[in-house]
């Protein structure tokens, strides 16, 4: 793959201060028409467009905060937001990330959704040295997929949601409330999120060891399976109870057929990224109630946005009034993305000079309405976390409702009730 040059590493490298403005046209424009740019990327068509779901909504609420400007310095500065689809596509992302930096000359980049979307947005980003901040993404398959080095981090490029180490043990902790042989059959894509999660120094298989619960890895399946009878069988000949993993919504759906058709009934079935959306659960039907899974944010938890003052409540009740469909957990996501960002552009030096941005996002201390982002070095550089529990899908007057059946993990949580087994 070639590697794309910096505009500022062009200036830098002797092509020279006159012919590389010439060239790309958009740094004197810039301040002369102090208009700040953020480029955002996510996946609004595809297996994961239900991670895109709520872009719409976000997007026309934050346009209409920052239309009359962000106010920095006592100077005014028009904001336009570049929003473009990944199409749950990792090379589509890079080329629209691409189009973004050098086309578009955006300030900042913004992106989430699945490594798939957060990766080769952050891996522009950092080609480039335009300052990125991403999020949902569990940091582990954001940091170690980009080859990151614990010791050294990145420079350019920020992320702030939970790790694998909170998903184990949140899922764990929920486990843990119902009678079980302790056997998990492991379903692991042949995918960045995938190979983290069943990572055997990293991921779910030294934690469940260490926990008492063993777990059966088949091996990698590859994505858009249309074929889950080895996985199925394996799990039924060593008698698993319980099914994790890491799926998209079209996989875990033709699995759970499958299991229905050569009669595996597992007591627990707790999958990541498939099980996250109301839409998912509901397509699947009856077979939807009692599915289990991570959860990152909903309408109680008890945080509040600094950029609107609404809180969890507030923000998903405001979506569907205006889209008329339930809410789902990226709402919470999308929304502090851009609050992180537009705090992130008030407090810069210099809200269009990309080092004046990197060190407001390096020196960022912010209450969202997924709880603090401040990147403190830890558990490395680039990252910073956020609270997860874990919850269950029950049938509550004729709808699936996400109840949370866990709160060890993050006390501050209310639960909702607790973990049932599948009937």
């Amino acid at each position: 793959m070639t590697k794309t040059i910096s505009r500022r590493t062009l200036v830098k490298t002797g092509i020279g201060a006159i012919a590389a403005p010439a060239m790309f046209g958009a740094l004197p424009a810039q301040a002369q028409t102090a208009t700040i740019k953020i480029g955002h990327v996510s996946p609004k068509t595809g297996p994961l467009a239900g991670f895109g779901e709520a872009d719409n909504f976000i997007l026309e609420q934050v346009r209409g905060i920052l239309s009359k400007g962000l106010v920095n310095g006592g100077k005014t500065y028009k904001v336009e937001i570049i929003s473009k689809d990944s199409q749950s596509s990792a090379s589509r992302a890079s080329e629209v990330a691409s189009e973004l930096i050098l086309g578009d000359k955006v300030n900042l980049i913004v992106g989430s959704a699945t490594p798939d979307t957060t990766n080769p947005v952050a891996d522009q980003a950092e080609i480039n040295e335009v300052p990125c901040i991403t999020t949902n993404c569990p940091w582990q398959p954001y940091f170690f997929g980009r080859k990151g080095d614990p010791k050294k981090g990145f420079t350019w490029t920020y992320h702030f949601f939970w790790g694998l180490e909170d998903v184990i043990g949140s899922f764990l902790a929920l486990w843990d409330t119902l009678p079980t042989n302790k056997v998990v059959g492991g379903l692991f894509p042949n995918d960045a999120d995938g190979n983290a999660w069943g990572d055997k120094e990293r991921g779910l298989p030294p934690a469940l060891a260490a926990a008492g619960y063993k777990l059966l890895d088949p091996g990698r399946y590859q994505v858009m399976n249309n074929d889950f009878t080895a996985q199925i069988s394996a799990f039924k000949a060593a008698g698993a109870e319980i099914v994790t993993g890491n799926m998209i919504p079209p996989d875990f759906a033709t699995f759970w057929s499958q299991a229905a058709q050569q009669g595996f009934k597992p007591k627990i079935v707790t999958i990541g990224k498939a099980l996250l959306f109301p839409s998912v659960i509901e397509s699947l039907g009856e077979r939807g109630n009692g599915l289990t899974s991570e959860v990152w944010w909903t309408p109680n938890h008890p945080y509040k946005s600094g950029l609107t003052g609404q809180g969890c409540k507030d923000l998903t009740e405001a979506y569907t009034k205006a889209t008329n469909r339930p809410w789902t957990q990226p709402i919470g996501f999308q929304h502090a993305l851009f609050e992180v960002a537009i705090d992130v552009l008030k407090r810069a030096k210099n809200p269009t000079d990309p080092k004046a941005i990197l060190d407001s996002i390096i020196a960022t201390n912010y209450e969202s309405i997924v709880g603090k982002v401040q990147w403190t070095g830890q558990p490395v550089k680039n990252v910073t976390k956020t609270a997860l529990v874990a919850g269950q899908w029950q049938r509550k007057n004729g709808k699936s409702e996400l109840v949370i059946a866990e709160n060890k993990t993050a006390p501050n949580i209310p639960m909702g009730g607790k973990l049932l087994p599948i009937s």
